[in-house]
This record gives C-alpha cells, structure tokens and sequence, in this order.
C-alpha cells in the first residue's frame, strides 16, 4: 500500500562567510598622510608665530639683602618761643647762601590789628595819591612813562598766568620793581604836601613798631632751606647716629622720635637748614646671616614716592636682640630724599651686566654670541654667559663697547 508523507522543508545551503577585505598598504599611507597633513595645519595655524627680534637690555647680578631704612642728614633745626606767625621769604628746598633772609618771625606781642593798620595807612596814602594825579591839570611826561611801565609789566604776567612762555619769577620782580620807581618819583613829586608827609610819617612808624616785634633770620652758612620738621632733627644727627642699638633704631623706623635736649622742649620749629652731596643710612637688615664688609661699597635702593639708587659705604655694623643694623655713608645729592625719614631698601653688591632672551643666543663656530640687527645688516657679536636666568641670559660682550643696552638682536 502506497503510504503519502507530508513533504519536508528544504534546507537552505549555507554561503561560507566572507573574509574581510584588508586595506593595501598605499591606502593605510595615504590615510598616515592625511591626517599627519591636518595635525600639521593645524598646529601651524593655532599656534602663534615666535617673535624674530629681541632687544638687549640692562642686568643685574648680586647678592640682594633688603631691610628698613632710617635715614640721616646733616640738617641743622632752628626754632624758637613765643612767637604768633612766620613770614617765609625764601622759597622751600632752594639753595640759600650765607646771609640771605630766609623768614621773618612774629614775638607774641605782635597782633594781627597792627598789619591792619599799616595796610589802612597805605591805603589812605594810595587814596590821596590818586586825588593829587586827578587834579594835575598840565601833562606830566615822566610819571605816565612811569604808569606806562607798571602796566606794560602787569599785562605780561597776566599774559604768563594765562598760559604763555615766560618766567614767572623774572616778571613778577620787573613789576615790584616799576612799582617801586613810580611811587619813589610820587613820594619825590608831592614832598611839599603836608598831609602826604604826615600820611608817609605814619606808616613809617606802623612799620617800626611791626618791627620791634619782628626777628629777622638769615642764612648763616650755604645750604638747602626746608620749612617742614618730623622732630627728629634734634636727637638724630650725623655725629651721633652710629651710637644707636639696633633696638633704638628699630624704634625710631616705628615712629618712636630720639630724645630733645631740655633746651629744645617748648620751641616751635621755624626751618631747618640742610648741607648737601652726602647723608646716612641705618639699615635693618632682614638677613641675619650676612656678615657686611667695612668699607665696601653697595648698591642701595631705597623704595619711596619715587625710588632712589645710590651707592652706598658701609661704616659699621651692630647685631643684638636677633637684628641688626648696618650703617651707611652715601655721596649724593639730598634732594630726593629730603622729606624722607624712614623707607623700605634694597642692598646688593650688584655687578651691571646686559641681559638678552635665551632664544637671541647663537653659536657660530663653537662660540657663544648674539647677531645685533643694524637696519639691513647683521652682526655676529661674541659674548661671554654670566648666567641664565627665568629665560634671560646675562652676557658681556668679550669686546668691550660693542653691546649697549636697547639694541635689536636676532632671535633663533
């Protein structure tokens, strides 16, 4: 018997699987290239372009020790007691030479009633002057020449004050001046008016009687004139500041003034007068490990309104209590460090040498050197290294005088 059987599922016939396909050693180079050429563009293009020049500028090497400063001049105060007002007549910090008026000063008897009246008798004198000339009836040539000059002088200080070239000083002595001639020939003109003489007696008296209450000062020896004291002129002076302790002098940078001798106590300070070319340092140096050399000499930088350089000798040194002190002589102008008592400073046994960036070194036959740009040209310059330093090296050329400070090197 035929029997039927349900037909079966055919059988897919399986593909054996595909090998991947590997990538020719020309296409792996040129994807290497590519991207080598992209990298490259774009480190090119993002990274800023190095600058071709420097330029040679001024170094220093050295031992730096810095500390607080008390400085002292040779100054001489002048005071004095009971007195009501100044009146300066030389000009603050100018060179004044023996004998000249520097201020004159008030006793207590004077009052300020006594220049109001003085000025009342000028007044009435200008007054009556100015009735007189107004009655003149025939033309008088030489007091409008007189006239003509006063006000020639007061139009060109006016013209000064309003911004045009001149010297001030020399204008306003020319006006005094014609001033002085016009009222000498009008004193001269009405000597025969009874109650002009009697106007100029009163004023002469006012004036003596001023004066009997007026000390006059003069210079008595050459020097720089200063109307401004911190106190410490009395009991700090170049005779006795190499006897201090460190202790006293720390003291004195603290704000702590130097004893006044009994004599001083009670006396106002009118001006002090201050000799010039040198003055002295007490210097608290923070390095308590350096011995200093007596007699070398040291760059000193005092640190102030405006910073000060100076070359400076050692005197002495005294260490107690953990501090010490070093003293100071300096040869030098006291001009800048005339309203200066006590200052921040930089000490240093400094050698002044050249620096340039550590890119303008070049090597030319096994020696050292910069190439100094000169508009077209360029310079191979031998030097010797000092030092290299936070990306500067500090030279000196081996021929003295062909390196200067501010010239354009090449950068390599």
């Amino acid at each position: 018997m035929y029997q039927m059987t349900p037909p079966q599922p055919v059988q897919p016939v399986q593909q054996p699987p595909e090998e991947p396909r590997r990538m020719s050693v020309g296409q792996i180079a040129l994807i290497a290239a590519v991207l080598g050429f992209v990298v490259w563009y774009l480190v090119t293009a993002l990274t800023p372009e190095a600058e071709p020049f420097g330029r040679i500028s001024a170094g220093t090497l050295g031992t730096r020790y810095q500390g607080d400063c008390l400085l002292v001049r040779d100054e001489t105060p002048y005071d004095a007691e009971g007195l009501t007002s100044i009146e300066y007549i030389a000009e603050e910090g100018s060179l004044i030479y023996r004998g000249k008026t520097i201020c004159n000063v008030y006793s207590s008897g004077f009052s300020t009633r006594e220049m109001t009246t003085l000025q009342d008798y000028r007044d009435q004198i200008k007054e009556y002057q100015l009735k007189l000339l107004r009655s003149e009836v025939a033309t008088d040539a030489r007091m409008e020449k007189l006239e003509s000059d006063v006000m020639s002088r007061a139009e060109e200080v006016r013209a000064i004050v309003g911004g045009a070239r001149g010297n001030m000083s020399n204008q306003e002595s020319l006006l005094k001046s014609a001033i002085e001639a016009r009222q000498t020939y009008l004193k001269q003109k009405y000597s025969e008016d009874q109650r002009m003489t009697r106007l100029y007696d009163d004023e002469q008296s006012q004036m003596q009687r001023i004066t009997s209450w007026t000390k006059q000062y003069a210079a008595m020896t050459e020097g720089i004139v200063s109307f401004y004291s911190d106190g410490y002129e009395y009991g700090l002076t170049i005779h006795n500041f190499d006897q201090f302790t460190p202790a006293q002098v720390r003291a004195m940078i603290n704000g702590t003034k130097p004893e006044q001798g009994a004599v001083q106590k009670g006396k106002t300070t009118i001006y002090r007068m201050i000799r010039d070319g040198y003055w002295y340092v007490l210097m608290m140096v923070k390095d308590s490990a350096w011995n200093p050399v007596e007699g070398a000499s040291y760059e000193l930088k005092l640190e102030s309104f405006s910073d000060t350089t100076v070359k400076a000798v050692v005197q002495s040194f005294t260490r107690s209590g953990g501090e010490m002190v070093v003293r100071l002589a300096v040869q030098s102008p006291v001009q800048p460090i005339l309203y200066i008592r006590a200052c921040t400073g930089e000490l240093g046994d400094n050698i002044s040498t050249l620096k340039v960036p550590a890119r303008a070194i070049y090597y030319q036959d096994n020696m050292a050197g910069v190439v100094v740009v000169d508009g077209q040209y360029q310079t191979f310059i031998p030097v010797n290294i000092l030092d290299r330093r936070d990306g500067a090296v500090f030279i000196s050329a081996i021929q003295q005088g062909v390196l200067a400070e501010g010239q354009t090197v090449r950068l390599f």
